[in-house]
């Protein structure tokens, strides 16, 4: 037998005290503008710490710039700093690089409780 759910129009959300209703479709539509716009302080890293990898040290031209990442040093992405005390140029590998060490220090640290 076949499933055929039926699917309705969105939902109504019922909002905080003093909010107003929105759709989980009005919703999804905030939350994936608000992921596609660049981030504010990326440009400013940029302005400030140069196109340079601080961790292997390769520089970029202006054509490449897509490839240099912000990274949060101390992993809060909402710690931003206008000095960009808190952030470091990464390139795009070494960026990866810097989150699955954590990742693997995690595992490994499992692995050794058990």
């Amino acid at each position: 037998m076949r499933n055929s759910r039926r699917f309705n129009s969105p939902k109504k959300v019922i909002p905080p005290a003093g909010g107003t209703e929105k759709s989980a479709l009005e919703i999804a539509r905030e939350l994936k503008q608000a992921a596609s716009r660049p981030d504010p302080y990326r440009e400013q890293s940029l302005r400030i710490h140069g196109l340079l990898c601080a961790k292997c040290g390769r520089e970029f031209e202006e054509k490449d710039r897509q490839l240099l990442t912000v990274h949060h040093k101390d992993g809060n992405h909402r710690n931003n700093p206008s000095d960009g005390s808190n952030w470091e140029n990464l390139c795009i590998y070494c960026h990866e690089d810097e989150h699955s060490r954590g990742l693997l220090a995690d595992y490994l640290h499992k692995k050794q409780d058990e």
